[in-house]
């Protein structure tokens, strides 16, 4: 098929919200809070990349995902590279993203177990627009207050490493021996390629690109899937209808026909963008 509306999975979360943002419906009020929204491929699949929603009322644990090699050393598929679009932020709403200085396994170790790993993390300032890329071993935690799209090789091995005292199991064996606990450093986006073109990430797992205003085409490679976040505006790819807030999985070449003020993500597996 060459174009498919994804289905929607609400993810309730302890650090999740009951007021969630525009386009998504609150909980019940006698229900417990969301904190992601996981967009679907139908039947039993395991496509690359996984799009998600979140939704934060408060930090989110410490935490590291292992690197391919890593994940298939324990039978998994993959590792998780992750990246962040930030929608709506508090003033003072922050993500932690690498450690201020470098550390040791047994430094991180110690920091984790009496709870200074807080103070070691670098907590960036996010606000609505801002845009980071958290390859896989960086020990990072989101913060509150924070609206986001999240673009990641689809897996969900996560290993806690600290979780501000909640219930919850840590995995600090695991945690510690894939953590690269150093300065954070940007990813390098190449940036305005066209007019209305912007690539945020290129490789080494997922291209992402940003569109905005107007039609184009989508050419993808034969056999390949893209995803299609839309931010803002409307419009419609091979006769499915699609608005802000939803997901639009797309496999070979099709139109793009889109609103005027459309802002749109476009995700695919790989590490080069897509000619034109």
């Amino acid at each position: 098929m060459p174009a498919t509306k994804l289905a929607t999975h609400r993810v309730e979360k302890p650090w999740g919200r009951m007021r969630l943002y525009p386009g998504f419906a609150d909980p019940a009020p006698d229900g417990e809070p969301v904190g992601e929204v996981w967009f679907q491929q139908p039947g039993d699949t395991t496509p690359d990349l996984l799009i998600k929603y979140l939704f934060t009322s408060e930090k989110l644990s410490v935490q590291v995902h292992p690197n391919d090699e890593q994940a298939q050393a324990r039978g998994l598929p993959r590792g998780k590279d992750e990246c962040w679009l930030i929608l709506d932020a508090e003033p003072d709403s922050t993500i932690a993203v690498g450690t201020v200085r470098p550390m040791s396994a047994d430094e991180l170790r110690a920091a984790a177990l009496d709870g200074s790993i807080e103070d070691l993390l670098y907590w960036k300032p996010v606000k609505a627009g801002d845009f980071l890329y958290s390859a896989s071993n960086t020990v990072h935690a989101i913060g509150a207050g924070i609206t986001l799209i999240e673009v990641q090789q689809n897996s969900e091995t996560t290993y806690r490493l600290y979780d501000y005292g909640r219930p919850r199991e840590l995995h600090l064996d695991d945690g510690v021996t894939v953590s690269d606990p150093v300065p954070y450093a940007p990813y390098p986006s190449p940036g305005e390629v066209a007019p209305g073109r912007t690539i945020l990430v290129e490789g080494p797992k997922f291209v992402l690109e940003r569109w905005t205003g107007g039609a184009r085409d989508v050419n993808l490679p034969d056999g390949e899937t893209g995803w299609l976040v839309p931010v803002r505006g409307s419009g419609r790819v091979s006769g499915v209808e699609w608005q802000a807030g939803e997901c639009v999985s797309v496999t070979g070449g099709e139109a793009l026909e889109a609103s005027d003020d459309a802002d749109l993500l476009f995700a695919y597996p790989g590490q080069t963008r897509l000619p034109g």
